[in-house]
Formats: structure tokens, C-alpha cells, sequence
């Protein structure tokens, strides 16, 4: 029998306690301080937290800062150590999560903290929480990523409050599982900075020309072709399938995932933009230099204006190319880049004259290959031991809902009556988002 067992069955015989978090903990959210006042954040030194930084779990720093001044003169208040505090909204899969304070520091409007009694260890209460994710995203008011948490939603989360030695205990077990997937995501960390470092130093040793190597300017050694600009590509001749538009995402993420389409007779009209296997597309406008080469299995289709093509002459492997591309020449072209917001890469006539040392095709060859050599090595130790974060991540997860899994005592704060309106009450509001949502899409489809 094991401890926790031990302890349920002394301290817990008949069940355990459900409570409202608002009977043993105090809720309450926090202040942004006008960001028009620079007096109340230019060297501020009273740590503020945004809801963004729920994603730490157990939250050691801010990004942002606020003054005395910025705190005095606003409603937020200072959370202590030890506090769990959950994000009332946020975008995406941040509504929900919850954390833990490890510094005193003060907090958004977007933010819950509570602050438990003597009955509740706050570290039992976050792990809880943590297993409600999905739940409490559920009871949120509105639909999709606008709904959002409330303080009355907050304090009436029903919660299982066994023994504080039956909590402990619990926490030991949980916590024992996490400092391991901090311990291997900290190794994994290091593990990667120093392959990435010994990578880095060994390309750009190998890219560094040598004094008897060719030097040529890319103008030379490629055929360049901008994307087409003005009205070639207006969203309104895009069609569902056809011919693929390349856009800048695909030499950012190097993925055949396509959102737009032309037919055969714009294509046609537009067939000097065509890209084909073997040549290499590059961003050219706000995200700067990234490269793809067209592998053999992509679709037929255009760029747009936001990428050049370049079409490697017999002289040069375009894996070479894009190796020294990556690492040297999109360096440059982001220190040239022009325009206000949104940065453009030079005239194509300046990028023609870039230089390139050009070894002989044998040496391109096997540079290429030691290179890619090394990029296999980060990219199995980026495969690897994340594999094994995510499999004590699940065996976590797992334990942490069986161990706070409790029959309840006759003596549960709420009655059956009152949990079953309350769960009548979610399913009903769970239908009318679900009616809603569905009314959406038909106004979006009759549009």
C-alpha cells in the first residue's frame, strides 16, 4: 500500500470534501496601468505579469515592469509568492491555464489570482487546476476564442479539498514528475545550443571561400525573376484548385501547403513566373532572405510578388547556393533592406552583384553533404528528446487526473440537486454556443 493510499484511508474513509474556491481562497484581478503615461513604466522596478506569461507555469520574471507611481495610481494589486493565478482571457489556448507566482509581482486585468487559506496548499490547487484545463474553458461565457472567465466563475469552481497531508503528498508525487521534464527540457536546451554552436562553426568555416576559389557575382551564376506585381494576382481570380500560387510562407517554412490557385489560362499568361524543380524561391518582402528550393514532387504554379526565383546555372549546386544564401546573403540584404514597416529587399540589379565564391562542383557537393550532415544531428536531437519530454509530459498528465480523482463525502458543499442544475446549465449554454456557431457559418456560406 502506498503512502497516498495509507493517507486516503486513515484521513479519508468516507470520501473528501468538495469546495467552492471563493469558501477558501480570495479572487482578484489586476490593473494595466496606462501605457500613454510613461511615468508609470519607464523604470519601473514593480514586476507586472500579462496573461501571455500563464505559460511559464511557475512564473520567476515579467517582461514588463511598472513603477511605484504606475502601481499607486491603478487598481492592481500585489500578488505573493506561492499564488495561483489563472488567465480570464487571452488569445488562442491561453484562456484557462493557470500558474504559479515564484517573485511578488502584480498583474493584468486579464488575470485571476488566488490567494488559498491555511486548508489548501496553493502548489495542490495550481496541479488541480492544471487537470480542469479543458473544463473550465468549457463554462466560459461567449463562444470560440472571444469567450472568456470571470470572477464569479472563479470563486464557484468546485474543487476536491482532502487533508492537507493527503495534498502534500500528492504535490510530492506530481512535482516529482515535473522536475524530471524540466530536467530533460533543461538538458535538451543545452544539448541543442551546443550542437547549434559546433554547427555554426563548422559552416561558417566551410562557406569562408579560400584564396585559390572562383569569385563570381550571382548575376553570373542565376537567372533572377521577381514576382509579378500590380493586379496578376488578385484575390478575386484565385480559384479552389488549378495551378498553386507560391507565396512568402513557403520559403519561410519550406512546406507545399497552398491556399491559392489560378487556372491553365493564368497560368499561362503568367508562365514566366512559373517555378519548377531545382530552382530556389526567396522571400523579398518583410520577412527578408528566407530560401526554398522546388523539390520534385511540388505542384505546378507561380510566384507572387513577395519572392524571387532564382534559377541556378550548370556552375553551381543550388544546395550550395542556399546554404550561403541562408547564412551569409540574407544577412546582407536585411542590412540593406528598405522601406518603413514592412522592409524590402534591394533592386534586383544590386542583388545581382552580390559575390559568391564558386569551388569547384565536386567541393560543392560534399560541402553540401558534411552540411546537411549536421543538420540531420540537431534536427534527430530536436526529434529525440523531445519524444521523451512529451511521453513524461503524457505519463504526468495521466497520474496527476488519477490521483486527484476523489469520491466525494455526503457532506460535499454542493448538493446533488445543485451540481446537477449546474452541469444542466453547462450543457444548455454548450448547445446555444454550438447554435450560435452554426447560425455563423450559414451567414458566412449565404455571403
Amino acid at each position: 500500500m502506498s503512502k497516498l493510499d495509507k493517507l486516503l484511508r486513515e484521513l479519508c474513509p468516507n470520501g473528501v470534501e468538495y469546495k467552492r474556491i471563493g469558501d477558501f481562497a480570495m479572487c482578484f484581478p489586476g490593473a494595466t496601468p496606462k501605457t500613454t503615461h510613461p511615468e508609470y513604466w519607464e523604470n519601473g522596478t514593480i514586476p507586472w505579469m500579462s496573461s501571455g506569461e500563464v505559460n511559464q507555469e511557475e512564473v520567476t520574471f515579467t517582461e514588463k515592469k511598472i513603477t511605484p507611481k504606475g502601481y499607486d495610481e491603478t487598481s492592481t494589486k500585489m500578488v505573493p509568492v506561492g499564488t495561483v493565478v489563472i488567465a480570464l482571457a487571452g488569445q488562442g489556448k491561453t484562456r484557462g491555464k493557470v500558474a504559479i507566482t515564484r517573485i511578488p509581482l502584480c498583474t493584468n486585468q486579464s488575470l485571476c489570482a488566488i490567494v488559498v487559506d491555511e486548508t489548501v496548499i496553493s502548489k495542490y490547487l495550481f496541479h488541480y487546476l492544471r487537470s480542469q484545463y479543458a473544463r473550465i474553458r468549457e463554462i466560459s461565457s461567449g463562444d470560440g476564442t472571444r469567450g472568456g472567465l470571470n470572477l464569479k466563475m472563479i470563486k464557484a469552481y468546485v474543487v476536491p479539498v482532502p487533508p492537507i497531508e493527503v495534498q502534500e503528498e500528492i504535490v510530492r508525487i506530481l512535482d516529482s514528475y515535473t522536475e524530471k521534464i524540466d530536467e530533460l527540457t533543461q538538458n535538451l536546451m543545452t544539448e541543442i545550443t551546443a550542437r547549434n554552436t559546433q554547427y555554426g562553426y563548422y559552416r561558417d568555416k566551410l562557406l569562408t571561400p579560400k584564396d585559390d576559389v572562383v569569385v563570381e557575382t550571382l548575376g553570373n551564376i542565376c537567372r533572377f525573376v521577381r514576382g509579378p506585381f500590380g493586379g496578376a494576382l488578385k484575390k478575386e481570380i484565385f480559384k479552389p484548385t488549378g495551378y498553386a500560387v507560391y507565396e512568402q510562407q513557403h520559403a519561410i517554412y519550406r512546406k507545399l501547403e497552398f491556399r491559392y490557385y489560378i487556372d491553365k489560362q493564368k497560368y499561362e499568361e503568367l508562365k514566366r513566373f512559373a517555378v519548377h524543380p531545382g530552382e530556389m524561391i526567396v522571400s523579398c518582402s518583410g520577412t527578408i532572405g528566407k530560401t526554398f528550393v522546388i523539390p520534385e514532387n511540388a505542384p505546378e504554379g507561380v510566384i507572387n510578388q513577395a519572392l524571387l526565383k532564382l534559377t541556378p546555372t550548370n556552375r553551381i549546386n543550388v544546395f550550395y547556393l542556399q546554404y550561403f544564401f541562408d547564412n551569409t546573403i540574407s544577412k546582407i540584404l536585411n542590412s540593406v533592406a528598405r522601406g518603413g514597416a514592412i522592409k524590402n529587399i534591394p533592386s534586383v540589379e544590386e542583388l545581382k552583384a552580390i559575390k559568391i565564391p564558386i569551388p569547384t562542383l565536386e567541393v560543392q557537393q560534399r560541402l553540401v553533404e558534411v552540411l546537411d550532415n549536421f543538420e540531420k544531428i540537431c534536427s534527430d536531437l530536436n526529434i529525440g528528446l523531445p519524444a521523451e519530454i512529451e511521453a513524461r509530459q503524457k505519463q504526468y498528465e495521466y497520474y496527476r487526473d488519477k490521483l486527484l480523482t476523489f469520491a466525494e463525502t455526503g457532506n460535499t458543499i454542493l448538493s446533488r440537486a445543485e451540481q446537477s442544475r449546474a452541469e444542466q446549465s453547462r450543457a444548455e449554454q454548450s448547445r446555444a454556443e454550438q447554435s450560435r456557431a452554426e447560425q455563423s457559418r450559414a451567414e458566412q456560406s449565404t455571403d
